[in-house]
């Protein structure tokens, strides 16, 4: 969720940088210009004072005009600045340099037409620092008995003002740069302040997922609905937890208090079957039902046990405990005449011993009661980076693709194996027992025919 929240909250406030940095650009590069003009202008004033004086063009010698000329080379010579004063017929007064005239076309021909009308230059167009070849023309009128006869026209290069708008502007970038910065920096905290309670919120969520049901949420921190939601999960999962056990209480209690009655009425069938003619079929369905009940019955007070109980994990040698369990098992499988092989490699992982064993002696022996004789169950170890897995094959008649998805289940059993020995619970006491230390157990095809069953426990230690 911060990779999607995180460049939203950044592109929103580079938006709004952005949105305040062109208009302040424009207004530094329009600050300078207009500095530039108000100056050219002063200086095309005191031109214009000059040249009011000045007689008419026929006077080519006059002392005014000769002081103009003078003052108009020395300005050009000081600043680079051209300069230069038109009769309203567009010749020259006076100019610097001498070969100056009034443009044809463009802003200098604009500038010269408007100051004809009585109006200085005020707003001449804007230079940007990316026009290399810009000039900066600035025109004001030379007035005599109210009237306009002559106009002082300067042509000023642009190389100084660009430098200093392009100044402004690395100015300008570098605030923004840096409150892009601070921006993302903030809203790094505030994903983070946001999220955190998420983060908790689902870490929670997947360890009760995964059986620690005594997970919960500290809502000490994050705005105030995301605290509210972290009570009411707690809440929630104080309730989940209380029908959970008292679930698997009411489980255990009718499995123990049943059994007692089921004892009492099995010693009544085996009394009432002493009174009957041996090999008596109906008697002996009977005890086989029977015993079939107590059966479940301990199926599941262990499921209970299973499921309330917490694992004690520590660091086992799993290719060890493998091996003592495919030795335990190894003289029924002979007596079956089912080939037990085993391929294991010394190999160490987080589990607890017990609820491994069982659970691995629960996987084995319907292993070896699924297949026929002559037929090989295969027992292996195997890495795969941070866990350890326990691969136990069979070439029994296998499962079909919907079977699979159900196996594990409690009091499931395939309608093919009805008639084999089993209560549908050994499968459902292995999964609790291995979810209990971070472990699973999952079930796939094996070819040409058989199950595989895959059980895997964590290498790394639960305190990492």
């Amino acid at each position: 969720m911060r990779t999607r929240l995180l460049p939203l909250l950044i592109v929103l406030m580079a938006g709004v940088l952005l949105a305040l940095g062109f208009p302040l650009a424009v207004s530094v590069a329009a600050a300078q210009q207009q500095r530039v003009v108000v100056d050219r202008i002063d200086d095309t004033v005191r031109f214009a004072a000059l040249a009011q004086f000045v007689t008419d063009e026929s006077s080519a010698t006059d002392e005014r005009r000769s002081t103009l000329q003078e003052q108009l080379n020395r300005y050009r010579d000081t600043y680079g600045i051209d300069a230069g004063v038109f009769y309203r017929n567009r010749d020259s007064m006076a100019s610097a340099p001498e070969y100056l005239t009034v443009p044809e076309e463009g802003e200098g021909r604009n500038a010269f037409e408007e100051a004809l009308t009585g109006r200085r230059s005020q707003d001449p167009p804007q230079v940007w620092p990316w026009q290399q070849a810009g000039r900066l023309v600035v025109a004001s009128p030379v007035v005599r008995d109210g009237d306009v006869v002559a106009v002082v026209l300067t042509d000023s290069p642009t190389d100084q003002l660009r430098s200093r708008v392009l100044r402004g502007w690395l100015l300008i970038a570098a605030g923004e740069s840096a409150a892009m910065l601070l921006a993302v920096g903030a809203a790094f905290r505030l994903t983070g302040w946001v999220l955190r309670p998420v983060r908790v919120l689902d870490a929670a969520t997947h360890d009760i997922a995964t059986g620690r049901l005594n997970s919960r949420v500290a809502a000490a921190g994050g705005p105030p609905e995301l605290r509210r939601l972290a009570r009411s999960f707690n809440e929630m999962a104080d309730n989940v937890e209380e029908v959970l056990e008292q679930q698997r209480a009411f489980v255990a209690d009718a499995s123990h208090q049943l059994r007692n009655p089921l004892a009492a009425l099995l010693l009544r069938i085996e009394l009432l079957a002493l009174e009957l003619p041996e090999g008596n079929e109906e008697i002996a369905s009977v005890r086989t039902e029977g015993k079939r009940l107590a059966q479940v019955l301990d199926d599941l007070l262990d499921l209970a046990l299973a499921e309330h109980a917490s694992a004690v994990l520590q660091l086992t040698d799993i290719g060890e405990l493998t091996g003592e369990r495919v030795a335990a098992w190894r003289p029924l499988a002979d007596e079956k005449g089912v080939v037990l092989t085993s391929d294991i490699a010394a190999m160490t992982a987080w589990a607890d011993p017990i609820a491994l064993s069982s659970a691995l002696d629960a996987v084995i022996d319907n292993a070896l009661k699924f297949t026929p004789p002559g037929e090989e169950v295969r027992v292996s170890v195997e890495s795969n980076g941070d866990s350890s897995r326990i691969v136990i094959t069979d070439r029994g008649p296998g499962l079909t693709d919907e079977e699979l998805t159900r196996i594990g289940d409690r009091f499931w059993r395939s309608g093919h194996h009805q008639n084999i020995k089993g209560s549908g619970l050994g499968l459902s006491i292995s999964r609790a027992l291995l979810m209990a230390g971070g472990g699973s157990i999952a079930y796939a095809h094996h070819e040409p025919n058989g199950l595989r069953v895959t059980v895997t426990v964590p290498r790394t230690s639960p305190a990492a």
